[in-house]
């Protein structure tokens, strides 16, 4: 299961709600118990950052996201009591839901994803709506991330 039909009804709404802005967060699990899920939507600070240094940070939150060092530090707070991230996702603004070429940026560190376990899922919203939903794995023999099917349970 990449998302229960709660988390991603949560999402949604926060992804509709953040319109015209990016929406990001992630989802925690301690095991494979249904129970040991949490799911943590995070604060898109990319136009704090645009406003700062456009040169540095060119884009706006509505083509690009930032997670909050704030919501870094409590995801790692998280994961030092024993939760894995098992999904990270994020919305594209009035475009489609698929796996740009900066978000295969973003997810790597020296060409290695940060969390290669993690689903990545993207949320289409047009119009403030959300229009679609697509999931992304990292493929190991391949070196990229692939599309797979996106599950709600």
């Amino acid at each position: 299961m990449i998302l229960s039909r709660e988390e991603f009804e949560r999402i949604r709404v926060q992804a509709e709600t953040e319109y015209p802005s990016e929406c990001c967060g992630v989802v925690l699990a301690k095991g494979d118990a249904p129970g040991e899920r949490l799911l943590l939507p995070c604060r898109n600070v990319q136009n704090e950052l645009h406003a700062k240094d456009p040169v540095r940070h060119p884009r706006d939150a509505r083509t690009a996201y930032h997670i909050d060092p704030q919501d870094l530090l409590r995801i790692g707070r998280f994961e030092s009591d024993g939760y894995g991230i098992r999904t990270i996702y994020h919305s594209h603004i009035d475009a489609g839901a698929y796996f740009s070429e900066t978000d295969k940026k973003n997810a790597l560190i020296q060409d290695e994803p940060a969390y290669p376990e993690a689903v990545h899922v993207v949320l289409s919203v047009a119009s403030g709506k959300v229009a679609g939903a697509a999931a992304f794995a990292w493929s190991p023999d391949r070196r990229e991330f692939l599309p797979v099917e996106c599950e709600v349970a």
